[in-house]
Parts: C-alpha cells; sequence; structure tokens
C-alpha cells in the first residue's frame, strides 16, 4: 500500500506491537479461525467497524444485513479491513415499554466495542429512530473516523388508490375509526399497506428526520439520507460509503473535526423546513452535549422558528420518501436555504469538502415536493419553546397546526395567537384510553389534554402518548384535535400541533405533578408562554398537601438504572456521567492478559 496514514492507526497496538509479542499473538490467533491472515491484520491497513444494527428485531433496519454486503465491498476496494459487528437492537414500534430506553443503552455498549476493540474506523449503520443517535454519539465520545449510513425508507405505501404513509396513516385512521367511518378490519389493512417493502417510515417522521439531520451534520454522503431501501442507489451509496471511510481512516477525520456548533445549527434548520419529527429537539441536543457543542433550548425559537416550510411530505405536507427522493432529497432541502443565507455552507463535512462545495448543482426540479423558500407552504413553521408555571421548557411543533385548529384556537378577535382550555389530566396512556370517552370527564372544545407521567423517569423512558386524540363523540362532530400538552413525547409521524417533551416532568416534581383536571390553561404563542391560571399560594397548597403522581416501579435492571442516571428531555435525556468522557480513542485501554 502507498497510502500513509496521517496518524498511526490504533490497531496496530493490538497486532503490531513490538513490545509485546506475546499479547500479538493472543490477539491475532482467534480471527484465523474464519479465515483472516496475520499479513492482513499486520500490514498496516485500517480496521473499518460497521456497527450493524439490522437484525430480525429491528425490521425497519434489517436492510443492513444486505448492505452491509457493499460497505464490505468498498472498504475492500479502498485497501481497508472490514470486520461487522452487532449494535443492541432499536425497534421504536415494537418495544416496550418504550424504544427512548435503547438509545443511552445501545450508546454505552457501543462505546465500549469502538474502544475496547482493535478499529480505526467505523460505518454507522442508521434507520429507526434512535439508531441514528445512538451512534453518533458514540462515535463522538471515543473519536474515531465514522459515517453514517441510512438504510432508506420503505416505498410508498398506497391503500385504494391513495398514499398511506406509516405512522401517520395510523393516527388518521384512528380518528376514523372512532367516528364510524371505518371498521377494525379496514384499519388493520390500512396500516399494513404502509409498510410495502423494507426500509423505515416512509413520512418525515423521526426515521427520516434523523437521517436528514446526519446528513446535515456532514456525517453522511450527500443524498444518503432519502434512498428508498429498495433502490439500487441504495447499494451504490453502501459502496461509496465504505469506500470513503477508508479515506478518512487514512485522513484522520474525525467527529470531533466536523461536529460545530454551526453545523448543529444546519441541522435545527433542516428539521424546520423539512417539517420533522418534534423527537429531535431530544436527540440534537443529546448528540451536541456529547460532542462538547454548546446549543441552548432557546436555539430552537432563535435560529429555526421563523423558517417556512419547504417540504411537502407527510405528516406536514402531502407526499413520501419516494417522491422525497426524486425531488432531490435533502441536498435539495439544504440549497433552498444556502441560497437564502440560512445554512452555515463552510461546516466540513465526511467527504472532505465543505457543504457549500457539496450542495452545487443540486436544486430540485419537482416544487410540487420541495417548494422555493420564497413561497413555501407555509411561513414561521419552525419549533417554538414555550415555557410558564408548568414548565420551564415545552416545544411546539408549528408545521401541523391545521387551518381548522388555528381558526378555532388561535384567531380570536383581538386574541391571535392566544387561548385558553380547561385542563383534563391523565396519569399515563392507560388512564388515558381508559377514561377518554367517559362523559363525566365533559371533555369539549374547550378542554385541553394533559399527559403527566410519561417523561425519562415517569415512563420510564419517556413515551409517545401526548398525541391524544379526542373522545370519540368529538370526532363524530367533526372536531379531530383538540390542544394536547404533556411531559412525554409524540410520534414523528403524528400531525397534531401537542405541546412535548416538557421539562421538568411530573415524576421529578414539575408543575404538571400539581396539575388539576378543570384548571384553566392559557397558552400565549406571541409570548411563548404556557401557564395554568392559578394562584400561586394555591400551587404551593398543592405541592405541599397533594399526594406526588404515581410513578410504576422498574420493572428491569436497566430501568433502574436509565431512571438514576438520566437527566430531563429539554436536556437530551443523557446518562449525564458518561458526558464526561469525550475522544477516549486518544488513549488505548490496557492490555487484558
Amino acid at each position: 500500500m502507498d497510502k500513509k496514514a496521517k496518524r498511526p492507526f490504533r490497531s496496530r497496538e493490538w497486532f503490531a506491537d513490538p513490545e509485546r509479542s506475546d499479547m500479538t499473538a493472543l490477539y491475532l490467533e482467534r480471527f484465523m479461525n474464519y479465515g483472516l491472515t496475520p499479513e492482513e491484520l499486520r500490514s498496516g491497513r485500517p480496521i473499518i467497524g460497521i456497527a450493524q444494527t439490522g437484525s430480525d428485531l429491528s425490521p425497519c433496519n434489517r436492510i443492513h444485513l444486505d448492505l452491509a454486503r457493499r460497505v464490505r465491498d468498498g472498504i475492500r476496494d479502498a485497501g481497508g479491513i472490514p470486520m461487522e459487528f452487532p449494535v443492541h437492537p432499536i425497534f421504536e414500534n415494537c418495544r416496550r415499554p418504550t424504544a427512548a430506553l435503547d438509545r443511552n443503552l445501545a450508546y454505552l455498549g457501543l462505546v465500549e466495542t469502538l474502544y475496547g476493540y482493535p478499529i480505526d474506523a467505523v460505518v454507522l449503520t442508521t434507520g429507526c429512530d434512535k439508531t441514528t443517535p445512538a451512534g453518533i454519539m458514540a462515535a463522538s465520545t471515543v473519536d474515531i473516523p465514522a459515517i453514517v449510513l441510512s438504510g432508506g425508507p420503505m416505498l410508498d405505501g398506497w391503500h385504494d388508490g391513495e398514499l398511506v404513509g406509516s405512522g401517520t396513516v395510523i393516527w388518521r385512521s384512528r380518528r376514523q375509526l372512532a367516528a364510524g367511518e371505518i371498521d377494525e378490519e379496514e384499519f388493520l389493512q390500512r396500516a399494513c399497506s404502509s409498510a410495502p417493502s423494507a426500509g423505515h417510515c416512509n413520512t418525515m417522521g423521526t426515521a427520516s428526520t434523523m437521517n436528514a439531520v446526519a446528513e446535515a451534520l456532514g456525517l453522511s454522503l450527500p443524498g444518503c439520507a432519502a434512498i428508498p431501501a429498495p433502490y439500487r442507489e441504495r447499494g451504490q451509496m453502501a459502496y461509496e460509503t465504505g469506500r470513503r471511510i477508508v479515506e478518512m481512516a487514512y485522513e484522520d477525520l474525525r467527529p470531533s473535526q466536523l461536529l460545530t456548533r454551526e453545523s448543529f445549527l444546519n441541522a435545527l434548520s433542516v428539521v424546520s423546513v423539512a417539517g420533522g419529527s418534534s423527537n429531535a429537539q431530544v436527540h440534537i441536543m443529546a448528540m451536541a452535549r456529547h460532542a462538547g457543542v454548546e446549543l441552548q433550548a432557546r436555539d430552537w425559537t432563535t435560529h429555526a422558528y421563523d423558517l417556512p416550510l419547504l417540504l411537502n411530505m407527510q405528516p406536514a405536507g402531502q407526499f413520501l420518501g419516494e417522491r422525497f427522493f426524486r425531488a432531490g432529497g435533502v441536498p435539495a432541502l439544504m440549497w433552498e436555504l444556502l441560497q437564502a443565507g440560512r445554512l452555515q455552507g463552510d461546516c466540513r463535512t465526511v467527504t472532505g469538502r465543505t457543504l457549500a462545495e457539496n450542495l452545487q448543482g443540486r436544486e430540485t426540479r419537482d416544487r410540487e415536493v420541495i417548494f422555493p423558500f420564497a413561497q413555501p407552504l407555509m411561513q414561521k413553521a419552525g419549533f417554538l419553546v414555550l415555557s410558564g408555571n408548568l414548565f420551564d421548557f415545552g416545544i411546539l411543533k408549528t408545521s401541523v397546526i391545521s387551518e381548522a385548529f388555528r381558526q378555532r384556537y388561535l384567531q380570536q378577535p383581538g386574541q391571535e395567537g392566544i387561548f385558553e382550555a380547561r385542563a383534563v389530566v391523565f396519569e399515563g396512556a392507560d388512564d388515558y384510553h381508559a377514561r377518554i370517552n367517559d362523559p363525566a370527564l365533559g371533555i369539549d372544545e374547550g378542554s385541553i389534554l394533559v399527559m403527566r407521567g410519561a417523561g425519562p423517569i415517569g415512563w420510564p423512558g419517556s413515551a409517545e402518548v401526548v398525541n391524544m386524540q379526542p373522545p370519540d363523540a368529538l370526532i363524530r362532530r367533526g372536531i379531530t384535535t383538540l390542544p394536547t400538552l404533556g411531559d412525554g413525547r409524540q410520534s414523528g409521524t403524528a400531525d397534531s400541533p401537542s405541546i412535548l417533551n416538557v421539562s421538568p416532568e411530573s415524576a421529578v416534581g414539575g408543575g404538571l405533578s400539581w396539575l388539576q383536571s378543570g384548571d384553566i390553561v392559557r397558552v400565549d404563542l406571541g409570548q411563548a408562554r404556557c401557564d395554568a391560571l392559578v394562584l400561586p399560594e394555591e400551587i404551593e397548597r398543592r405541592r405541599r398537601e397533594l399526594p406526588a403522581p404515581p410513578v410504576p416501579r422498574s420493572q428491569s435492571p436497566w430501568e433502574a438504572l436509565y431512571r438514576e442516571k438520566t437527566g430531563q428531555l429539554v436536556d437530551g435525556a443523557t446518562l449525564d456521567f458518561a458526558l464526561d468522557y469525550r475522544r477516549i480513542s486518544e488513549h488505548t485501554p490496557r492490555h487484558n492478559h
């Protein structure tokens, strides 16, 4: 090989340490049993890890079981040695009590693998919501060259000639089921029709959002995020990703050189113009903190709230992933931001070039899908951060505020952007499902549905349960959306304008812990406030005299440890002790014998 590494590969301390031939023999020996040769491992070529998130338990990422072959081809052709290894599975739809528990667990496991084994660089395979932040968080902690390869969305779903987007069709069909417009069999058929192929959600849910974020951060090759999983371009992208990570290993191009405050602000902008998931707030904050980047909750309002909605894709729009890919994908969205002066184009990327250089010639030709910055689908369609006496932080996705919701709650003469509603408080999702149709609750157009006990400590893990639908009786009257508020999260595929990720949560004494059904909640979007109209002395009495909301006991060792070590959603729900560890690859672990 005539390539010269910028610094010695760390794998040489396992396989080519002249001071410890005994340990070199031990490390080499067992790799021989499946056909590798000492010459390969001692050649000075980089060993490239493939962090495999695909499995039968992770259907959204299962495509990576096939894509890994093309990644291996690219690594070999570029002169690297591929080594594939498993990552703790994460499956949003099926993991109980919530897959939010698994992001931090997968992060911990991946850190130990990347640090403790002879890996010089890594391909992070991503797809389902939390696989992307888990991988990027780990890559920042260890700080070896890393590149993100998304598995891509499913093909577009169709049912009776209409587009049906994964997740989104479930929330919309639930309302139709409640209204008596469809039966349960039709409900199930619609849901199944939305998943026609391998891949993750074909909507701009959290999966597509987080893979777009990886590309916006400069951690994926341009155009990677939006390629549908079954398309030939996905295999080609896997090959090119494998080739590029070997070059990055020689260049020693690490996450610490790419992840800056400017690159994270770019990610906020991309999420906003894409109508992305409110879950992005939690994951972007977590990734920034692990990267040592200063990011504040208010940055969402300061840098991304007044951005327009440009992407016409469900749940905020009309189309699905295939049309987005053909329209140019994430680079076409970023091109619009760059032309409008709302993107930091000088940020470095995994290509070795700047973001602006990567985006040359990326203007879309499909203006039904990606609208011009000056003529968007919606103005000021970003995320609004709120605070008040109920919480210090909550976030509202404004791009899914429907015209009917806006007219009912936000356009009262003289009170534009302001509404007051009577709280109906639920103690978690089971309580909501048991009582939502109880006439005694008196739920009407003037109600706000409140979910507590759904945060990182209360659930545990924080659950996607805040997007509550109205009682069936209201839905049958045509009122399909009520204001909702909660200390949990909302599915990225949901289309309801909820106040989410409330911090501090009720389980740690946040304001929702003393809120009672019947209290009036005032929301003022202009002032970014959400307050219960309860006198301070009454609040103090309730805190002093009322029992704390119930918190279920931990059901597993990890749930108990998660609760002990995890922070609030405003700060990314990170394992705060882990933030002390950065760039740990600079020190090689001790020998094991």
